[in-house]
């Protein structure tokens, strides 16, 4: 059950950005039919590299339909699966679903009362028919040069346009039904890569109009505190530590035993800290290398200041604050294998985080789904057999 539970949503979705948009419905309770190709599915389920985790992550709760859409059988199985469902959410290529007969004015004709969710990589405009990637709009929107050296582009580590623009998508859909409580009509809500890139670059471009200059990329900036930064510890260890009040500076001196820097009045305010950063800097850098890793983790611990350990994804797995947050939930997989993954990063008074959850085969749900709305079962197995498994 879930704050969802009385939801239906239907993807035809792929990679991640449809598939995080699903993710939070499902996560919440609702009923997630996802519309994969027959025999095997959706092609991400098999992606290897850096996308091995893609299809598992995002897929879970959810129910898999095979059906082949280049079929009038196919399409007319989907737009009665549409026809039942609170919203649809899409993320294939520009004119993908008008091609299959599933866009948005064949659904709005048929099904009126359902919400339609385009996720693209661009809104409406001179960019709208090109294709996008996570990567294509982290490097379009300066993301890549905010997070790289100076000239060096980078792109962040993780697919973070995909998932904000999916949850931007989730979040629209909300809105768009929140309306039909009072219009009892569906509508059509958009999401996109590259603007929700820009949108991450608000602050930045805030800062370039006040500043009156160029936005410096953020391993280079102009840091509005002095102790801003990753230090070396003596055994080989990072740790990130932030002082970025006054009385963060005072409790840092106290537990450190640095009443002598307490007491200088260059360092006595934030901004005078900044005026004095690399003296100030450099003091701080040789102290903690004379520290481990462990013990100066201890001491921010104590002195209630802002700091993290440098991490890797495979520690995550044994972090005692997600695995007694039960933030890290067992996952299984089609293979039979177990993993713990994070599940959604919110609470509410009212819902919980199943303690495990499965992903299903290609088409585990076929059956059970067509027989829901209204087919008869000479129907369903006149469709291919892979549908009717």
């Amino acid at each position: 059950m879930g704050p969802f539970a009385d939801l239906r949503i239907v993807e035809f979705t792929h990679t991640v950005m449809g598939p995080a948009a699903g993710m939070l419905f499902a996560e919440l309770g609702a009923d997630v039919i996802r519309i994969e190709t027959p025999p095997k599915g959706d092609r991400t389920r098999y992606l290897g590299g850096s996308g091995a985790g893609y299809f598992a992550f995002y897929n879970r709760h959810k129910k898999s339909v095979l059906l082949d859409l280049k079929t009038e059988a196919g399409r007319d199985a989907a737009l009665k699966i549409i026809g039942t469902s609170d919203a649809l959410i899409e993320n294939f290529a520009p004119g993908t679903m008008d091609r299959l007969g599933l866009g948005y004015e064949t659904v709005k004709k048929h099904h009126p009362h359902v919400i339609y969710c385009a996720l693209k990589g661009f809104l409406a405009g001179p960019y709208e028919s090109r294709l996008a990637l996570d990567e294509v709009v982290q490097v379009m929107s300066g993301l890549a040069y905010m997070t790289g050296p100076p000239g060096q582009p980078l792109r962040a580590g993780a697919s973070i346009i995909d998932v904000m623009g999916g949850l931007a998508g989730s979040f629209a859909v909300l809105a768009a039904l929140r309306e039909r409580d009072r219009t009892g009509k569906g509508q059509l809500v958009q999401g996109a890569l590259y603007e929700s890139a820009v949108f991450l670059m608000g602050q930045h471009m805030v800062q370039s109009a006040l500043q009156g200059s160029p936005v410096m990329p953020m391993s280079v900036r102009d840091s509005a505190w002095a102790i801003y930064r990753i230090y070396a510890t003596k055994d080989g260890g990072n740790v990130f530590v932030g002082i970025t009040t006054d009385e963060t500076w005072e409790r840092f001196c106290s537990e450190f035993g640095r009443g002598d820097l307490a007491q200088r009045s260059e360092f006595s305010t934030n901004a005078a800290r900044r005026e004095h950063r690399a003296e100030l800097d450099a003091e701080i850098a040789a102290m903690f290398m004379q520290m481990t890793q462990e013990e100066l983790v201890a001491a921010c611990d104590r002195a209630r200041i802002p700091f993290g350990p440098v991490g890797r994804p495979e520690d995550l797995f044994q972090d005692p604050h997600l695995v007694q947050s039960k933030q890290l939930v067992s996952t299984i997989l089609p293979t039979g294998a177990s993993v713990s993954i994070p599940t959604m990063p919110l609470r509410m008074e009212t819902w919980a985080p199943e303690p495990a959850t499965s992903l299903p085969h290609p088409g585990a749900h076929t059956r059970e789904v067509l027989k829901s709305v209204g087919l008869s079962e000479d129907e369903i197995s006149n469709l291919a057999p892979e549908t009717a498994t």
